[in-house]
């Protein structure tokens, strides 16, 4: 009798760790892909620019393959110095599209140089390649909705003068990266705090 007893036991017992195994198994396996969800943020980006690569090449757009190999090239520096500091997972998105946006300014500033210098036709390359980058930013605000957007993070986090400026900036870098020109932001936020 005991030991029938023990041998039932031992199979309902048994049959319950195989179902709680299973559940905590289940539970693994959700927690995984949620955190390979919020992991790849920063990989969509990423896969957007290598699918465009082979379109690129598949159609011998040389315009776009040259400035997408050059973004690649970009991203793939800044994973080295963030690697650097002991970071495996390399630059996030928001970073992608700060680089993005460092790209297009320098790309204007270089049709600045060249319309004065009378070399339109490498303006008009510098143009074909700022349209290739922009093609992987989000939408561009605008200046009333870049206002609207400054107006408020600043009543979000209660900025009351210039020393809030700092606090300011890293929300709206936070939550728009890639979105707005931070060079201008930072004039608007300025302006508003000192009035």
């Amino acid at each position: 009798m005991v030991n029938l007893y023990v041998v039932i036991s031992a199979i309902f017992l048994n049959s319950i760790n195989k179902k709680l195994a299973f559940f905590l198994g289940l539970i693994d396996y959700w927690l995984l892909l949620v955190k390979t969800f919020v992991e790849r943020g920063a990989v969509v980006l990423r896969d957007n620019l290598s699918d465009a690569l082979k379109v690129a090449l598949k159609t011998q757009d040389k315009a776009s393959l040259g400035t997408i190999r050059l973004i690649l090239a970009s991203i793939k520096d800044q994973d080295i110095s963030v690697r650097a500091d002991a970071n495996s997972e390399g630059v996030s998105d928001a970073q992608i599209l700060s680089l993005l946006q460092t790209m297009v300014k320098q790309r204007n500033e270089s049709i600045r140089l060249y319309e004065d210098g009378g070399r339109h036709d490498l303006a008009d390359q510098e143009k074909n390649e700022i349209t290739v980058i922009q093609r992987f930013m989000p939408k561009q605000l605008g200046d009333e909705e870049v206002e609207s957007v400054i107006k408020d993070a600043i009543k979000k986090i209660d900025a009351k003068s210039l020393k809030d400026m700092g606090k300011a900036m890293g929300y709206l870098k936070e939550r728009y990266p890639g979105q707005i020109d931070f060079s201008k932001a930072s004039i608007v936020v300025r302006n508003i705090l000192e009035n």
